[in-house]
């Protein structure tokens, strides 16, 4: 297995929550404490972790970023933040906090021109495009806003403009535990092959993250699949041995192999 395996931490009032297809209404608490739900990762042998600040992408700010510098400082996980980043203070502050990269979504529809000062300041090994969409258009703003933009030629443009690594969520398998959008995904592969493509929503067992890794796809993010017990941190644990972990550290702007 190939596949690059990410659990996720979404945050609420500081809690690790999961939503179901990007509604606030349908919020489940899973933990208290999300440094706690992150040590249970590493201790399985996990390496990266993925961070939504959820009350941040709603608010159009950084929110939960004490919670990131817990579980940055309680772990060695390597941890991409997002959420609510809209400006060189938001990003500044995710870094400051813990955070090795950023995804950003929302400011790469709202304002290109920093999403793209930040890709030539940081790269693109630290940058990373959230493309999240509702029925192939990109959503916005915690998911409330979908917009005009078709998904595809939205990675494809960035892509030219020097992004390596994107997230991409189908909202409508979020949390929805019935597979991933494994067609999707290979419709991606074939538009944008040079693309380091992280596939998000859906996943609801281990067969799913198999084949998302036999369709080429270079990495998954899942979470509520762990948190309902669909995967257990065992099976998690076995996956692990199996599959290549993150190789590279991150030291400032820096990148050490």
């Amino acid at each position: 297995m190939k596949i690059e395996l990410i659990p996720a931490i979404d945050v609420i009032d500081g809690k690790c929550v999961r939503l179901t297809q990007g509604d606030y209404g349908s919020k489940k608490i899973y933990g208290e404490d999300p440094s706690e739900v992150a040590k249970s990762f590493e201790d399985c042998g996990i390496r990266r972790l993925h961070v939504v600040d959820l009350d941040g992408a709603r608010e159009g700010k950084i929110v939960n970023f004490r919670v990131l510098e817990r579980i940055a400082t309680r772990t060695s996980l390597v941890i991409d933040f997002g959420g609510g980043l809209k400006c060189d203070k938001d990003l500044e502050m995710a870094f400051d906090c813990g955070a090795q990269m950023v995804t950003g979504g929302s400011i790469a529809v709202k304002s290109p021109s920093t999403f793209l000062e930040w890709l030539e300041r940081f790269g693109g090994e630290r940058i990373i495009l959230g493309a999240d969409a509702r029925d192939g258009k990109i959503a916005v703003g915690g998911w409330q806003e979908t917009t005009a933009r078709e998904l595809v030629p939205f990675i494809e443009e960035y892509h030219r403009r020097g992004i390596t690594k994107v997230i991409c969520t189908d909202i409508g398998r979020d949390g929805m535990l019935q597979g991933p959008s494994t067609g999707l995904y290979r419709e991606i592969r074939r538009a944008a092959p040079e693309v380091y493509l992280i596939a998000s929503g859906g996943v609801s067992s281990v067969s799913d993250i198999e084949e998302l890794d036999a369709a080429g796809v270079q990495a998954v993010i899942f979470g509520k699949a762990v948190y309902e017990g669909k995967i257990t941190l065992k099976e998690l644990g076995k996956l692990v041995e199996n599959s290549p972990q993150v190789t590279r550290i991150f030291t400032g702007k820096s990148i050490i192999s």
